[in-house]
């Protein structure tokens, strides 16, 4: 089982690592009660980051059990969406590009 976390593509990346941290806490705290939310807590809670364009966000987020969240430092602009964890996720998924720091080399 994993949580998928998808970030829009003009996130900033010194964001990313707060705003997924903030993810999977949201989303476990939305649907703790739900039996897949458990199983993923009670075992070994994978995750998974991608980073997704405005087109495939909106596509995404027609998915069930999912939260979306803003930052309040890029005015309150829907940022993520977490998903609750599952076996399986649909074929779109596995199309999404990981994430991964652009600029972590810059001072």
């Amino acid at each position: 089982m994993k949580m998928y976390i998808l970030v829009k593509e003009d996130v900033p990346d010194k964001l990313v690592p707060v705003i997924t941290a903030h993810a999977s806490l949201a989303c476990f705290r939305k649907f703790e009660h739900n039996e897949n939310m458990q199983k993923w807590i009670n075992g070994i809670f994978k995750k998974v980051v991608c980073v997704v364009s405005e087109k495939e966000f909106r596509n995404a987020e027609k998915e069930p059990y999912n939260i979306v969240l803003t930052e309040s430092s890029l005015e309150n602009r829907e940022v993520c969406l977490a998903f609750v964890p599952r076996e399986e996720f649909p074929k779109m998924f596995k199309f999404f590009r990981m994430w991964t720091p652009q600029n972590h080399l810059q001072p």
